[in-house]
């Protein structure tokens, strides 16, 4: 069998297998009025939500596009297809769910590991969930897990949707939350009952399949006080010659004494642009942990957003990035302590290599009434090579003395010395080299899933075979 000696080289054939599409099922790409109409029409939306979606529409068109970042000069909104009308709508039923939809899901391996290792388990296909189901043992205990579309249309739910709809993450926070809040479909909404723990974690799939689209799911988790739950987040899309874009948004509300570990791997294929936006608001000694791993898109904005709101409130954010050639993937974390006695705690690697960029950003703010806070920022980042780049930018605002604040970033390469150690054990370069990285991974990765680590030491090993040649 011989050796992969080329970047190129690499087998992305577990996500860049695609089926075709019917045309029929595409709405008019570009962003009017009447495109929102028609959305909101598909989707029998009550009236407060077509309203609100043509308020999100005009706030759009008045925001400025993003200028700071990582540049996006080569998407172009009006040419995304912003809805793919399903094949499918919504099953329990995993036989129910049409052939092609199902395979792509089966190749996945969403149906196995539902079976095995998870408490729930939704699959959105394009703009709509076609598959959601929850064990009948985690309904009993009183945690919801639908689909938002679903809970927005339940007496029971209605008007918690409408409550905490886009209030942590409002249409004015910048221009692709108010696209976001305009053509939205799909999504996740989690209710976890005072009290109840769910040691077995949620998970939601989100596959993009259709070119030059869009993918623009909603995912709210609100938790009770003393209650917990992890929900894992996966996403993928096949690779096409033309920009694909994915502008979704997390709202998580953690209540008191509450706990969120929310995990999270973005392996968008590298023409996809990643602009999603996530934010927890935590109160009186809840906790939000963000894990966090980003190895595909060609652009990627991504800084999940903790609030500290009550006292003892604390939020842990673990994240790894893997920028590869033609990828910039600008991504970090914000805190924003409000209460005393807060607490956070950062840890991110990146590795960059063959031209890719990683840049780090994060955003500490200690207001005035977080009196004994602290909070914690460790950046390490590994380039590969001399064409790659990594960026460190951290900004922190501190408005009282009565804190504890600490900031650490290192930035290096691979040292000969090690290879030279490693390779005279008898270790290829190649081996050595991956050796090193999945060190250096180390401890990120055992935060991820299983099956999510695993994926990522695969990838390691396949782009450390690609560096040869």
């Amino acid at each position: 069998m011989s050796e992969k000696t080329q970047i190129n080289d690499i087998d992305r054939s577990l996500y860049d297998f695609r089926f075709d599409e019917d045309e029929s099922d595409r709405f008019t790409s570009g962003i009017t009025p009447e495109i929102i109409s028609e959305i909101s029409k598909e989707k029998n939306d009550p009236e407060w939500m077509s309203e609100f979606r043509q308020k999100c529409l005009r706030i759009y068109e008045k925001t400025p596009m993003v200028k700071w970042g990582a540049s996006i000069e080569g998407l172009d909104v009006d040419n995304i297809v912003t809805y793919i009308r399903p094949k499918s709508r919504m099953n329990k039923d995993w036989d129910s769910v049409p052939d092609n939809i199902k395979e792509t899901f089966e190749r996945l391996g969403i149906p196995q590991a539902e079976r095995e290792s998870l408490a729930g388990v939704g699959a959105q296909y394009d703009s709509e969930l076609v598959y959601h189901n929850v064990r009948s043992e985690v309904a009993k205990s009183g945690v919801v897990y639908t689909d938002i579309e679903s809970a927005m249309h339940d007496p029971k739910y209605a008007e918690m949707i409408r409550t905490h709809f886009m209030k942590l993450v409002p249409p004015t926070d910048h221009k692709f939350a108010a696209l976001h809040g305009a053509v939205w479909s799909g999504g996740s909404f989690v209710y976890v009952p005072k009290g109840v723990h769910l040691d077995i974690p949620l998970q939601s799939y989100f596959r993009l399949n259709a070119k030059g689209a869009g993918q623009f799911e909603h995912t709210l988790i609100i938790l009770e006080e003393d209650s917990y739950l992890h929900f894992i987040e996966g996403c993928s899309a096949p690779k096409y010659y033309e920009a694909g874009l994915h502008a979704g948004c997390v709202e998580l509300y953690v209540a008191k004494g509450a706990k969120l570990r929310y995990s999270t791997i973005e392996n968008w294929s590298k023409n996809m642009y990643n602009l999603n936006t996530k934010r927890a608001i935590v109160e009186e000694g809840g906790k939000i942990e963000w894990v966090s791993g980003s190895f595909g898109s060609h652009v990627s904005y991504l800084y999940p957003m903790s609030i500290l709101n009550g006292r003892g409130a604390s939020a842990e954010f673990t994240g790894i990035t893997f920028a590869g050639k033609g990828q910039n993937l600008d991504t970090g974390t914000k805190v924003v302590h409000n209460a005393p006695d807060t607490s956070s705690y950062i840890n991110t690697k990146s590795i960059s290599k063959s031209g890719g960029i990683s840049t780090f950003r994060s955003s500490v703010v200690v207001n005035k009434n977080a009196e004994g806070s602290k909070s914690s920022v460790s950046c390490e980042s590994l380039m590969l090579d001399d064409i790659s780049r990594s960026d460190t930018i951290p900004a922190i605002d501190i408005k009282t003395d009565k804190c504890d604040v600490g900031h650490e970033a290192k930035i290096g390469r691979i040292s000969d010395e090690a290879l030279f150690y490693l390779t005279s054990r008898g270790l290829s370069e190649e081996d050595a080299r991956a050796m090193i990285v999945r060190g250096f991974a180390d401890n990120v990765s055992k935060e991820l899933p299983l099956e999510y680590a695993v994926e990522m030491n695969n990838l390691i090993g396949l782009e450390m075979k690609g560096n040869v040649g």
